[in-house]
């Protein structure tokens, strides 16, 4: 088996596994959606998400000041507008409207969901110390919704450089953990 090296710059590609989400932010009235791949699951009960939004994204300042988010889960379908939410300015363009998206109350923060993804889930910054020197938020899940009609979504897992992995065969295997 041949091995070499790997630029450090792209060590997230290996890494890189959960699926894509669509955040939404709400302030001063408007309403935001951005394309973020880097989170990770760190607690279970209660549910908690750590995730990088770039200091530079529109959405970091929505989420610092409201302290408060929904992370909407799209599918393989919606491939395209997650491309697109990526590669635009929500302080330039109103992305519901552009990528043709239906925004639903949510039951716990003011931020909206997303009726077209799979899942929606409300979440809370639980823990701030990390976001000025890593951009690193803590979110707490206070809220979950999923579309039940759909029994396999085909979830984007982001691989960097323009290249995603589509989540397409389940299998299952013995496992102590629920």
């Amino acid at each position: 088996m041949a091995k070499r090296a790997f630029p450090l710059s792209r060590v997230y590609q290996l890494l890189e596994s959960g699926p894509v989400v669509l955040v939404t932010t709400a302030h001063r009235g408007r309403a935001n959606i951005m394309t973020q791949s880097w989170h990770t699951m760190m607690e279970f009960e209660p549910p908690l998400v750590g995730c990088v939004i770039s200091g530079r994204n529109y959405s970091f300042d929505a989420l610092r000041l409201t302290r408060e988010c929904v992370l909407s889960i799209p599918t393989m379908e919606m491939a395209k507008q997650v491309v697109g939410i990526g590669n635009c300015s929500g302080d330039k363009v109103d992305k519901f409207k552009k990528f043709k998206l239906t925004p639903l109350s949510a039951a716990q923060v003011a931020a909206p969901l997303i009726a077209e993804c799979y899942a929606n889930l409300e979440c809370r910054v639980a823990d701030t110390r990390m976001m000025n020197r890593y951009n690193f938020f803590v979110l707490e899940v206070v809220k979950a919704w999923v579309d039940t009609t759909l029994k396999n979504p085909r979830t984007l897992h982001h691989r960097g450089r323009g290249e995603f992995v589509v989540a397409d065969k389940t299998i299952r295997l013995s496992s102590r953990m629920k």
